[in-house]
């Protein structure tokens, strides 16, 4: 037996925000002081850098588990899996259910338990829990998965990346321009289909590295000081993943036993356009290639950077025809990765 993705689904939020969106911000350096140059010359920069476009948030009305439980549903019909029989709910998140107008993260009960409840599974051996990884939560979500299922523990889970980063975000600070929503979710499972899961890589850096991204003070000093958002060391980051994200990828290819020249796809987290693409160059480079044409699809330019969400979502879009000029097809070999929060990265090999 293999174990395969046998659906998925995602969510794209209906509320399009473009950078020209953001002209009117009040956008301040971390000492609170006015920016030397407008915000026009701001969202061009940030457009050179990022490669975002535009961003997708959710309506006022939804949460993060709302959005879950969507893309959910649309797994489960893909995967044509009665959710009865479903062993396990991991759902990958960061920050909970913040509700617009509010600012407490709500995560009682744990956004996986809301999930199983909005989807009425009643089956109590149905084990619902929330993981914490930074952006490669759903990732890791998913090698849990194949270790349950490698263990004998489960036959079947459900993996789900979800996040509303449009709630936790200083507008003061440009940085929020790269974070967006969404959701995506995947049916991890048994299958005597060929491929499958071959290899995976994960690891956490934390003795320098663990603060590169935090909660902070918003750069307005005129806000509540206890009031905290999404904070991030860019430049620290750029550096850290460029020097240890191709190196994961390598390892873990190199344990799957597949050549790079088998590798048709790499599904990497969509956190900034020129750090992926530098990451693909450096990987290529280690096995003395350079990367193919069209090896790295990217959602980034019209969804930008929605955390855990990233991943599942480019897999559902890129599995759907929904990404232009990509594709894939029975046999190919994709390699997903992820870097993020902690600093955490992951990745594994997968043969469709």
């Amino acid at each position: 037996m293999n174990i395969k993705i046998t659906g998925s689904g995602s969510y794209i939020p209906t509320k399009r925000v473009t950078n020209i969106d953001f002209s009117k911000h009040s956008f301040l350096n971390e000492d609170g002081s006015s920016f030397a140059y407008t915000n026009d010359v701001v969202a061009e920069k940030f457009l050179e850098i990022t490669g975002i476009q535009e961003r997708r948030y959710v309506s006022d009305d939804l949460c993060t588990s709302d959005i879950a439980i969507i893309a959910a549903e649309k797994a489960i019909l893909d995967a044509k899996v009665d959710p009865e029989t479903i062993d396990y709910i991991i759902v990958a998140h960061n920050f909970g259910d913040v509700k617009k107008g509010t600012i407490q993260s709500d995560i009682l009960p744990s956004l996986a338990t809301r999930v199983k409840h909005g989807l009425k599974i009643k089956n109590p051996k149905c084990v619902a829990y929330d993981i914490l990884f930074g952006c490669p939560g759903w990732i890791e979500g998913v090698i849990q998965a194949y270790a349950f299922i490698k263990a004998g523990m489960a036959k079947k889970c459900l993996v789900i990346g979800a996040e509303t980063l449009s709630r936790v975000v200083d507008v003061h600070d440009r940085d929020s321009m790269i974070y967006s929503d969404g959701a995506g979710a995947t049916i991890i499972e048994n299958s005597e289909a060929p491929g499958g899961i071959l290899s995976y890589e994960s690891a956490s850096f934390t003795y320098d590295e663990a603060y590169y991204l935090f909660f902070g003070n918003s750069f307005n000093t005129d806000h509540d000081p206890d009031v905290r958002y999404i904070k991030m060391h860019g430049r620290k980051i750029y550096e850290f993943a460029l020097s240890n994200v191709p190196k994961a990828m390598a390892s873990c290819l190199e344990k799957s036993g597949i050549p790079i020249e088998k590798v048709k796809k790499v599904l990497i987290h969509q956190a900034n356009e020129k750090m992926d693409e530098a990451i693909i160059q450096r990987f290529f480079k280690h096995y003395k290639q350079t990367p193919p044409e069209g090896v790295m699809p990217m959602s980034i330019h019209k969804l930008g950077n929605s955390s855990v969400a990233t991943v599942p979502t480019l897999y559902d879009l890129l599995i759907k025809g929904d990404i232009e000029n990509q594709s894939l097809s029975k046999g190919d070999v994709v390699l997903f990765a992820s870097v993020g929060a902690g600093m955490n990265i992951n990745a594994f090999v997968y043969q469709m």
